[in-house]
């Protein structure tokens, strides 16, 4: 008796088996167990959405001085941040993406590092680099410049956390454009700089947009890095995840409600990046054809 083929074993669900988990191995406990990790991530959300709700002091605790300091410097430390990984990270990125060279690698490393260290080390590391007796930090010092545990010290620790998550996303869309797309608008007459106007990176834009959100939201929560370098000062360094820390020492109240104006706009800035990178997806399933510009994006006249 001849053996079925290999593939006569596999049948293809309906959806509605599909629905029900038919024909996957221990459906109902993958979902017991998917359904519990959903309930224990849902579980401190609720409960601060619980707190403050039952709290009638939440809206008068968002007025107050300390909170509105706090909120003020997170919002202008982390736009300044925001627009220094912006200016430098964009380059760097496409320095990535469409450059080999010797030490490539090296680069790569560096500059991902960041993410994966623990903040509390990346403080240590700003510290030792420019602190008063740092690397760097004793020549400051000679001429009148003392980063730490000043703003621009905060602006520095997220910086350092946050502008790696740019520059990975940066990257990742400028290696998707499609070089035909670029190389046809050449053939046209663009020059490197015109293509790259009008044609890279409003293709990439999608990329930059989803990881200037996250490289913001990173630096919003940032917190270890900026304690240890910074330090927790109220007006010049306390920003909102620092406050919450001081507002848990004394006033419980304060910090739920502090933390739940972060979740709140945590959850914002996740649905703008999920937009947005849905936005990238829908873009490159619908790039034109091959050889052929977009038709959405200003094409350069030929000369």
């Amino acid at each position: 008796m001849a053996e079925p083929a290999p593939n006569a074993w596999v049948r293809e669900a309906s959806p509605a088996a599909r629905r029900k988990g038919v024909g996957a191995p221990g459906g109902w406990t993958l979902g017991a167990l998917a359904g519990l990790l959903v309930a224990f991530f849902a579980l401190p959300l609720a409960a601060l959405a619980w707190k403050a709700a039952g709290s009638s002091a939440f809206w008068p605790i968002l007025t107050r001085p300390l909170v509105m300091q706090a909120l003020r410097l997170s919002l202008v430390t982390t736009g300044v941040t925001l627009l220094a990984s912006l200016a430098a990270g964009t380059p760097l990125a496409y320095l990535l993406a469409r450059r080999r060279f010797r030490g490539r690698w090296v680069v790569e490393v560096v500059t991902e590092l960041p993410i994966v260290l623990p903040p509390v080390v990346a403080g240590v590391g700003l510290l030792t680099a420019f602190g008063r007796k740092g690397l760097l930090g004793s020549t400051l010092n000679l001429l009148g410049v003392q980063l730490p545990f000043s703003t621009a010290a905060v602006v520095l620790a997220q910086l350092f956390v946050a502008a790696p998550y740019y520059v990975r996303s940066a990257a990742g869309g400028f290696e998707g454009v499609d070089r035909e797309v670029e190389e046809a608008a050449a053939v046209d007459g663009a020059s490197p700089a015109q293509v790259l106007r009008y044609v890279t990176m409003p293709l990439a834009a999608s990329a930059l947009g989803a990881g200037a959100v996250l490289t913001w939201a990173r630096a919003l929560s940032e917190f270890g890095a900026t304690l240890m370098f910074a330090g927790n000062f109220l007006g010049r360094t306390q920003t909102m995840p620092l406050a919450i820390m001081s507002a848990m020492e004394t006033d419980l109240d304060a910090a739920v409600a502090l933390a739940v104006l972060l979740v709140g706009g945590a959850a914002a800035v996740l649905a703008a990046s999920r937009l947005l990178t849905r936005a990238a997806s829908h873009r490159g399933a619908t790039s034109p054809g091959r050889g052929r510009p977009d038709p959405g994006v200003p094409q350069p006249s030929a000369r």
